[in-house]
């Protein structure tokens, strides 16, 4: 009986986590779609390419401090009306982006970014609810294993479609309806638990009160400096310099240097839910954590010095699939933090990784961004590149040896 009971209260959760994952696709294709369109984005709004790049650079705006926001929410509301107004935000920002106005570029990118920082901290806030403890690592990495997919779709399927002809309004205004059909859908399936919610309203404490919590705790500000600094080698790095890098440095040509950097994501997609579920079946986070950081310098170190071992699309691929450990510190900081604020501290990690790569990337466009294709030594130059990373890489591994096991075979030895 208690079984039955059990997957009765749980099924529901696992449904509306399907549809989060969902969401999550399609807001990463929303995220990566105009990297494609940018001269179609240019011609429509009537501006150059650098004011295509400004509208396109707001949804990191919202992005960021809707992240906080959002784990507040979830943790005051629960998920059924956060993620599901989330979803139609974005939605209307897509079909707004449609509108021929860089205004409305600008207030539609805005609205996508705020949205979209929903979708990841409510999966993981339903996984927490679907899953038992010891398949959550599994659950968060499958989820961040999506939103690649997404990521890669905005990519290959969007590209293909504005060469047959079809129109940036068609496109636009075709994700909006569809990802509004969703968030309806969302509203809908999504159960809200009455009685969480009653004990919520009845503790004490301000609106700001699980931040005190979760920022107050040590164990957030590593784990958020930690998942920053295995990110941004791929995002920064590979997914956003890549190809100028393969290309100048290298002397690859276009289509090989975009083969070289796209594996990344596809390692990635690999990785993630494949270290998650490593961390699960042994029942400890830092191993797993420690060891995808040192795969990732080894075939950095791979990529940088010794070229001729393999293909650079396979070291890329690995890079990626070890890049995966990034999300564990996303299992360490819910562990770590009471499960009253499990919505901030997700909101919290997100918000503290997004700050990380956004310092990193400006200091390494301007180390090594600027003296790309100008340097002397090109190989060098790539090499000094690539070691920026590795020592990003290994101050993660200190700050993870700082770290507290929140694995279940630690929680059994105290027990």
């Amino acid at each position: 009986m208690q079984s039955n009971t059990t997957s009765y209260t749980k099924n529901p959760y696992l449904l509306a986590w399907f549809f989060g994952l969902i969401f999550y696709f399609l807001e990463y294709a929303v995220r990566s779609a105009p990297s494609v369109m940018i001269p179609e984005l240019s011609h429509a709004f009537t501006t150059s390419t650098k004011g295509v790049s400004a509208v396109i650079g707001m949804y990191y705006l919202t992005y960021s401090i809707t992240s906080l926001i959002a784990g507040i929410a979830l943790d005051k509301l629960g998920a059924k009306y956060p993620l599901s107004i989330g979803t139609i935000i974005v939605g209307l920002g897509c079909i707004l982006f449609a509108v021929s106005s860089i205004y409305d570029g600008y207030i539609g990118r805005l609205l996508q970014g705020a949205g979209s920082a929903m979708a990841f901290p409510a999966c993981v806030y339903l996984a927490s609810k679907a899953f038992s403890p010891r398949k959550l690592a599994t659950a968060i990495g499958a989820t961040q294993s999506l939103g690649m997919l997404g990521g890669s779709a905005g990519q290959f399927i969007i590209g293909p479609a504005i060469k047959n002809g079809y129109s940036l309004p068609f496109i636009w205004i075709g994700m909006g309806l569809l990802i509004i059909a969703v968030g309806v859908f969302i509203l809908y399936i999504t159960p809200q638990d009455k009685t969480e919610l009653t004990i919520k309203k009845a503790q004490k404490g301000g609106l700001l009160s699980p931040y005190k919590i979760v920022f107050s705790n040590s164990q957030s500000y590593l784990s958020g400096a930690i998942s920053g600094l295995l990110f941004a080698p791929t995002t920064i790095f590979a997914m956003t310099w890549g190809v100028a890098f393969f290309q100048k440095d290298r002397m690859m040509d276009f289509e090989s240097a975009t083969l070289v950097s796209a594996c990344v994501a596809l390692g990635w997609a690999v990785g993630c839910p494949l270290m998650g579920w490593i961390a699960d079946q042994i029942g400890r986070r830092k191993p797993v954590l420690i060891t995808g950081a040192l795969l990732m310098i080894s075939n950095l170190l791979q990529l940088l010095y010794y070229p001729e071992i393999y293909p650079a699309y396979i070291s890329t691929f690995l890079l990626g699939v070890a890049s995966g450990a990034a999300m564990i510190p996303y299992s360490i900081i819910k562990e770590s933090n009471p499960d009253s604020v499990k919505g901030s501290a997700t909101g919290a990690i997100n918000f503290l990784t997004f700050g990380v790569t956004s310092l990193l990337g400006p200091l390494f466009g301007n180390l090594y961004g600027n003296t790309l294709g100008t340097a002397v030594d090109k190989e060098s130059h790539f090499q000094s590149a690539g070691l920026f990373w590795v020592i990003g890489i290994g101050i993660a591994i200190v700050f993870a040896l700082l770290l507290k096991e929140t694995g279940k075979k630690k929680q059994e030895f105290v027990a």
